[in-house]
C-alpha cells in the first residue's frame, strides 16, 4: 500500500537515473537508482508475483518466509509477458534494478516506525537452468520493508487485468485510483498533486496531455481496470469513479485452507493446461470449490488435475 500511494517506481520508458524524494507531511521516501536506473512499474509486477505467492500461503494456513521461490514461466505467463528470450531477458534485467534501487524512508510498515535504508529485494537467485541457458527457478529474498507489510496485510487487490496496461502512467493511475479511490463510488485529485504522487518528470502542460490522453482512451475503449478515469478541466482534476467490478471474497472455510500442493502438482497442472499459470486456475478451482454445494474432495491433488484439464478445455491457451 505504500509504494502504491508514493512514487517507488519510475513511470519513465529510459532508464531513470534521478534521485527523487517525495514528502508528505512528516513523512518521506527517498528513491536512489544503481547505474542501470531505478525499478520501474513494469519491473513491480515481480514483486507483485512474489507477495501474491506468500499472501496465498498466509491465506491457506502455511508458513510464510521471506524467500520465494517461483518458475520464471509461470511469472512470464502471470504478468502477461512474452516466452520467448526477450521475455527472459527483461525479466533479468528488472531483477537487477529492483536489486539496485535503494529506499530511505520512515513510512510506517507493520507498526514499525523508523527511517530505513535498504533494498526492495534483498537478493535473486537463478537456482535452476534449463539445456537451452534459460533460467527456469527463480529465488528472491523480500526486504524486511516488504515483509512486514505483508505479514500487517497492508497490502490490496489489483485486476488482473493491470498486467495488460501497457503504458507506465495508465499502471501508475491505476494504483493510485486503488489506493485512494478503493470502493468509494468517486475520487478526485488535483493534476499538481497527482504529478508529485505518479513521480513524473514532465511539465505540468505535458502531463496534462498524457493525462487527458488516458482518459479519452478510457472513455473510449473502457480498458482501465475497476475504475473510469475522467478529467474534469474546469477545476483541473482527474475524476476516478469506481465500476463496481471488484469482488468481496469471503474467507475460504478451513478444509479448503488445509489443502496443499507440492511442486509434483503445479507440473501435472501445466502439462493439464498448457501456457497458463497453475497458480491462477489454482485460485479459480478454489473460487471454485468454496462456491461449489459438493463435498470435499477425497483426492485434490486428482481433482485439482482434472480442473486444469477441463478449464484448457473450455478457454484454449491463453
Amino acid at each position: 500500500m505504500a509504494a502504491m500511494e508514493h512514487p517507488v517506481f519510475s513511470i519513465s520508458t529510459k532508464p531513470d537515473r534521478r534521485i527523487r524524494r517525495y514528502e508528505n507531511g512528516d513523512k518521506f521516501i527517498e528513491i536512489t537508482p544503481s547505474v542501470k536506473g531505478v525499478a520501474t512499474v513494469h519491473d513491480r509486477d515481480i514483486l507483485i508475483f512474489c507477495i501474491s505467492q506468500v499472501i496465498a500461503a498466509y491465506n491457506e494456513g502455511r508458513p510464510i518466509e521471506q524467500r520465494v521461490r517461483f518458475k520464471a514461466r509461470d511469472f512470464l505467463a502471470a504478468t502477461n509477458r512474452g516466452l520467448d528470450g526477450r521475455g527472459y531477458e527483461q525479466f533479468v534485467a528488472a531483477l537487477e534494478r529492483l536489486r539496485g534501487t535503494t529506499i530511505t524512508t520512515n513510512i510506517v510498515t507493520g507498526g514499525v516506525e523508523q527511517t530505513r535504508i535498504f533494498g526492495l529485494v534483498e537478493s535473486a537467485d537463478i537456482v535452476r537452468e534449463g539445456r537451452d541457458g534459460r533460467m527456469q527457478d527463480i529465488e528472491v529474498r523480500l526486504s524486511d520493508w516488504v515483509f512486514n507489510a505483508i505479514k500487517e496485510r497492508e497490502v490490496l487487490t489489483l485486476h488482473r487485468n493491470y498486467f495488460r496496461l501497457r503504458k507506465p502512467l495508465e499502471r501508475r493511475l491505476y494504483e493510485i485510483a486503488r489506493k485512494h479511490c478503493g470502493q468509494a463510488s468517486e475520487w478526485r485529485i488535483g493534476l499538481p498533486k497527482l504529478r508529485l504522487k505518479c513521480g513524473s518528470a514532465s511539465t505540468d502542460k505535458e502531463f496534462r496531455r498524457l493525462v487527458t490522453k488516458i482518459t479519452d482512451e478510457d472513455a473510449t475503449h473502457d480498458h482501465i481496470p475497476d475504475y473510469r478515469l475522467t478529467f474534469d478541466d474546469k477545476k483541473d482534476q482527474l475524476v476516478v469513479t469506481n465500476r463496481n467490478t471488484m469482488k468481496r471474497i469471503d474467507a475460504y472455510p478451513e478444509w479448503i485452507k488445509a489443502i496443499h500442493f507440492d511442486g509434483d502438482t503445479y507440473d501435472e497442472a501445466r502439462e493439464a493446461a498448457p501456457g497458463w499459470d497453475p497458480y491462477f486456475i489454482e485460485q479459480e478451482w478454489r473460487d471454485w470449490l468454496a462456491n461449489s454445494a459438493k463435498p470435499p474432495p477425497r483426492k485434490p491433488e486428482l481433482a485439482f488435475i482434472r480442473f486444469c484439464a477441463t478449464f484448457y478445455e473450455r478457454r484454449g491457451a491463453p
